[in-house]
Formats: C-alpha cells, structure tokens, sequence
C-alpha cells in the first residue's frame, strides 16, 4: 500500500512523551515500548541506525497527528506501528538507490556495536513453518547478511526480511508491501536465493574471536606473513568513507594485497590503536587513533580464514562508537 494513504503526517502539538499526547499511562508505556523493536526492523530494513531512527521518530509521528478517536478505533497499535513504517522503510529503500549511485566508493551498512534485539514472532502473527525460511536475529544483523541484502529490490527486502526474520505471515507482510500474499511469497523466496547464494557456513563465534585476534595480532605487529595466514587466499577488502574521509575505492582482492594494504594503513597513522569488539553481532574490530574512532571492521569468515573484510570509515556511520 502507498503510505500516501497514511493519515496526514503534519507534526502533531504534543509529543510521545507528552502526559496528554493521547492515551493514558499505560497506553502509552505500551504504545513507546515498541520502539525498541521499530528500530530493529528498520535497522535490517535499512542497513543505517540513523535512517532507522528517522523512521521510527516518523511512525510515532503520525501516530499521534491522528484524531484520538481514530487512536482508539485502532485494535493493534503494535501490528499498525508496524505497518506504518514497514511502508515508510519502502519509500526510503526506493529513493536510497538513486542517493547510492552517487555515492562515493562501496556503500556499507551502518555497524552497530553488539547486536540490536527484535521479537520475531511478536506482534506480527505466527511462526514460520518451514526451518528453511528462518533466519535469525543474531545472524540477520551480521555484515555479510545485510551486505547480500543490498542486492535485492525494496519489495524483496521488506518482504524476506519481515517474513523469514520477524516473521510476519504473508498475509500481513502483504498489507505493508501492498501486493498479494502470493506476490509476496514470491519476492521472499527470490531474495532468500540470493542469501542462499552468498551465504557460507558460520564459524564458531569462539573460533571467530580466535581469527580476529590473530590478525589483530599480526596487523599491530606489521606481520604481512602472518596476515597473509589469516587471511583466505581470494579474501576481498572493501572500504566505505563516503567521500569524507579516505577510504578504499575499489575492493582490494587477495590475502598479499590486503596484508600490505593494512601494514600501509598502519605507516600512514603511527599511535593507531586497534581494539577488539563486538560488531553486528560477531567479533570485529574498531581503531581508534588520535582520541577518535577512525574506523569500524567487521568480518566474514570461511574454512577458518578472514573471506571478507569490511572497513567503515564514513565519520556519518560511526555515530555509535564515538562513546566507545
């Protein structure tokens, strides 16, 4: 459904937090409580912790620009917030495509520290049946599962992701996506094979700390040797700096390349501190140098070896890390 059916989105007078912004204490703990859940669907959705944000501060928003009779008439708020800004994640999907074509370098999702927590199932309606069609919470955050996503279409998206990670049944994700609950399955399984596609076995998340480690190691020490090591033999590199900072432009392919690309790095920026943490719910890496964060790393693993190694740089994307 177009969200220019949505109720008129001016800003209303009173806020969420306002004591007559429309429901009662209760109501409205409820009503807030679904927050934290919006901004992990948009967040998967979205691949960017401040667009998520956005969405979620227009959701509530239009909530509120509604009559309090229309609020009341409403038998789900939950499922309706929902819905609302499953359609305004649509419209940003569509328009961030153009925005992308002219951005400078690889496009990277946002990393977040840890992970951010969902309620598949929730709210929404049902389990899925099929084991096939499940995805987890941790595993749907990771870099590598919302890189692959980047592939798809809005439609896609919207309809894999509220299906086979929150799952929704189809015939609610059919309300959001506005196309029938068939045209939906349909975009789900499209975008599942392209997951299916990409997707390599998950390492051991004590084996992963062990790999990240050792390159910590191996990178702090100048070790190309040890890199290489680390390293799978066609491993890729890919930087995002957004044209604000210097970062890679092209990827850059091979365990050699990319153990002397780091070692390089590491010149250009004496006192570089490299710390470990947990990135998109998997081991990672954040630098640290002058006092800043710098730069975020994130890891895809295979057959024991670093396979994809992504660096954020863009200072837009390390919003969450600057408390670090």
């Amino acid at each position: 459904m177009d969200t220019r059916h949505e109720p008129d989105t001016t800003p209303p007078d009173t806020t969420p937090t306002a004591p007559d912004a429309g429901a009662p204490g209760d109501g409205l703990d409820a009503l807030m409580s679904e927050r934290r859940h919006l901004i992990s669907l948009a967040y998967r959705l979205l691949g960017s912790l401040a667009d998520a944000e956005d969405v979620v501060q227009e959701t509530y928003t239009r909530w509120y620009a509604q009559p309090r009779e229309r609020q009341d008439a409403i038998g789900n708020p939950a499922a309706w917030l929902t819905r609302v800004a499953g359609r305004i994640c649509l419209d940003v999907l569509g328009s961030a495509r153009a925005r992308r074509e002219s951005y400078v370098g690889a496009w990277l999702p946002e990393p977040v520290p840890g992970r951010i927590d969902g309620r598949p199932g929730e709210g929404g309606g049902g389990a899925v049946a099929d084991p096939a069609e499940r995805v987890t919470l941790d595993e749907s955050i990771t870099m590598a599962f919302l890189v692959v996503l980047e592939s798809t279409t809005p439609a896609e998206r919207v309809a894999f992701v509220l299906h086979d990670v929150f799952r929704y049944p189809f015939a609610e994700v059919a309300e959001i996506v506005g196309r029938t609950p068939a045209a939906c399955r349909q975009l789900a399984v499209s975008a599942r094979r392209r997951l299916d596609a990409a997707r390599t076995s998950a390492a051991p998340s004590a084996q992963s700390a062990r790999v990240v480690r050792d390159l910590k190691r191996a990178w702090e020490t100048k070790d190309i040797g040890a890199l290489v090591a680390v390293l799978a033999p066609d491993a890729v590199a890919v930087g995002d700096g957004g044209g604000v900072v210097s970062a890679l432009l092209e990827p850059v392919e091979g365990a050699e390349a990319i153990a002397r690309h780091l070692v390089r790095v590491l010149d250009l920026a004496p006192g570089m501190e490299v710390l470990e943490r947990t990135v998109n719910a998997r081991p990672g890496l954040v630098v640290r140098h002058e006092g800043a964060i710098a730069a975020v790393f994130t890891f895809g693993f295979e057959d024991g070896r670093v396979r994809h190694l992504w660096g954020v740089r863009n200072p837009e994307k390390l919003r969450p890390w600057t408390a670090d």
